[in-house]
This record gives structure tokens, C-alpha cells and sequence, in this order.
């Protein structure tokens, strides 16, 4: 990661694409002989404001051969209600989507059937149904049939669907949104494992300093009642404490400070998912 990201291009999908990243990178914990760093060049990607990001199918390609985590032990089981809030609405949309794509790689029909519906209502409640109504059905209709790379695709295809609908909708900050409550809740589940399978170098694979500088960046240019938000202030203090533990300049990332970036995420994401 070389360049700075801009905010106004580097939106819901891009945030996504670096929690799939985030899976792949677990998935070489399970094989033998885990690298102390990933060179991107060894398999396809894209580049987004000069910060190259995997295919996600390539990286799911990868998770197939390799063998998965206990990604079932990372679910989180209880039902999904809408907040008020629209700002937590975005946040919990996104962190839905990112638990779709884990309950693929724990094989969960019925979970996935759940998070299936919870995208069409949680879309509906920031006024993007209509993106998702067909992508809703169909994850449903695969996850009956077990067709986990069609799932998987659709889902996919429901967070291309709901960028473009904000995008129309000239919604770029909540889009931020769904992109960094997606993140926090695939960092919640991969740091969780991470620890499960503690090594150095597991753990030097959650260097990610340019990401958080990018979400903090965007949490400023964000407008000032978002700022003011009590979930994005939360967020963005969090994101004031993760940033010195994966800043890249350190050899290893201890695994107490895997922990505590556990604990952080883990806290927020519970505060996302809170409707009282």
C-alpha cells in the first residue's frame, strides 16, 4: 500500500475486498510453512487508488484447497433487528454482509438463509431495497441448494448492487459506513482466530496500517452530525488504538495486542448489533 486513499472513490466494495484479503491471509495459518509477509503479485487482484486488493473469487478459490479456519465457532447466532438510527443501519449492514460470507465458509444453509432476508431489510430501511430484492431470493434459493460459490456470488453481487443504489443517491457516507462496519466485523472474527492459532508470523499478516489510516480519514471528511454520531466516535477512537499496534514498523505483533485488537472490534461490533 503505497499511495493515499481518497474517500470519495475508495467506497463500500474496496472495504470488503480487504476483509476477503483478511481471509485469505487466515487461510495460510492452515497450510504448512506460513509466510512472514503476502506477495500480491502471486495471485490476481485488482487495484483500487493504487492499493492492489485480491479477487475475492480468487481468494475463496484459495480458502476451498487450503482448508478453513472454525469459521462455524465465529458465528454470531442471534437475529438481526433494524435500528433507527441510519448511521448504525450502514454500520450493520455492512457487518451482515461480512457474516454472510462467514457463514459460506462454515457451510451454514440455515444462517446464511437468515443473513440472506436481514440484507433485504436492512437495504430497505436506507431505502436501497429494490437493489437487493433478486440477490435476497437468490442466496436463499442457493443456500437451499448448498451452491456455497453461487452464495457467495450473490452476495458479492448485493454489495456491488447497494454501492450503486448510494451512490445514485449521492449516500457516500453511509456507504463508508457499511464498508467499515463490514471490516470491523471481519477483523472481530479473524483476529479471533488469529489468536486461536497464534504465531509471529500468523500475526505480522494483520499489518494493515494504510486501512485504518483510510477509515480514519474518512470519519473526518464524514459530515458533522455522522462525526457526532455515538457509534462513529466509538469507531473512531477505536480505530485511534488499533492503528499503533499494526502500524508495520514492528517485527511481530504480540499476542496480547491481537487481543486487544480482538476486544476492541469485538466491543463495537456488539454495540452495532445492539438495538435497545
Amino acid at each position: 500500500m503505497t499511495s493515499p486513499l481518497a474517500c470519495s472513490s475508495w467506497t463500500l466494495s474496496s472495504g470488503l475486498l480487504i476483509f476477503f484479503f483478511f481471509l485469505f491471509s487466515l487461510s495460510l495459518l492452515r497450510a504448512e510453512g506460513v509466510p512472514m509477509s503476502i506477495n500480491l503479485s502471486d495471485f490476481p487482484a485488482a487495484s483500487v487508488q493504487d492499493v492492489v486488493v485480491p479477487v475475492p473469487s480468487e481468494i475463496f478459490g484459495v480458502l476451498d484447497q487450503l482448508g478453513n479456519p472454525n469459521w462455524r465457532a465465529q458465528l454470531r447466532l442471534r437475529k438481526t433487528q433494524t435500528p433507527d438510527d441510519r448511521a448504525q443501519v450502514a454500520l450493520l449492514l455492512g457487518s451482515v454482509i461480512a457474516e454472510g460470507f462467514i457463514a459460506v465458509e462454515a457451510e451454514d444453509a440455515e444462517r446464511v438463509k437468515e443473513l440472506g432476508r436481514d440484507v433485504l431489510t436492512l437495504a430497505d430501511a436506507i431505502n436501497v431495497r429494490k437493489s437487493v430484492i433478486t440477490r435476497s431470493k437468490s442466496i436463499i434459493d442457493k443456500a437451499n441448494h448448498r451452491d456455497w460459490h453461487g452464495v457467495r456470488v450473490e452476495f458479492d453481487g448485493a454489495l456491488q448492487d447497494v454501492r450503486a443504489a448510494m451512490d445514485e443517491m449521492n449516500d457516500e457516507d453511509l456507504a463508508q459506513l457499511v464498508s467499515l462496519g463490514g471490516w470491523l466485523r471481519g477483523t472481530d472474527a479473524l483476529t479471533a482466530i488469529v489468536d486461536e492459532h497464534y504465531t509471529p508470523s500468523g500475526a505480522e499478516l494483520l499489518h494493515q496500517p494504510e486501512l485504518v489510516r483510510y477509515f480514519d480519514r474518512c470519519i473526518n471528511r464524514m459530515s458533522p452530525r455522522l462525526r457526532k454520531n455515538p457509534l462513529v466516535v466509538r469507531i473512531h477512537s477505536i480505530l485511534s488504538q488499533i492503528a499503533p499496534i499494526i502500524d508495520g514498523k514492528k517485527q511481530d505483533i504480540p499476542r496480547e495486542q491481537i487481543k486487544k485488537i480482538h476486544s476492541l472490534t469485538d466491543d463495537v461490533v456488539q454495540k452495532i448489533n445492539d438495538i435497545s
